[in-house]
């Protein structure tokens, strides 16, 4: 069985192959994504979290998904994990992540 970092970058390769424009750094623990420039999700530990706002958040909410919270319990609660459902469509990941990124810029 593989170490949790293990775990981690083969997360991030699957998140890569499921968004391939996306680029990923590595930030505190996980990871940030961005897509031209725009930073709109956090890949963290085997979780994908997209920034949300109001017109976006409730689908999260009807999936039964939470915020992120970090290890010390502080940070952005705008950004919702994605349902596993999501996660494994690409077509409808990549909707999911395009409307992440709108609400980044706003």
């Amino acid at each position: 069985m593989g170490s949790v970092a293990d775990v981690g970058s083969s997360f991030v390769e699957f998140v890569q192959d499921q968004l391939p424009d996306v680029v990923v750094r590595a930030m505190f623990g996980g990871h940030g994504l961005y897509l031209d420039g725009v930073f709109f999700a956090i890949a963290y530990d085997g979780r994908l979290y997209l920034k949300t706002d109001s017109t976006t958040v409730g689908a999260f909410v009807a999936a039964g998904m939470g915020p992120f919270t970090p290890p010390r319990g502080h940070g952005p609660k705008s950004y919702y994990e994605v349902p596993p459902e999501v996660l494994d469509d690409r077509e409808t990941l990549r909707a999911w992540a395009q409307a992440a990124v709108e609400v980044a810029r706003s």
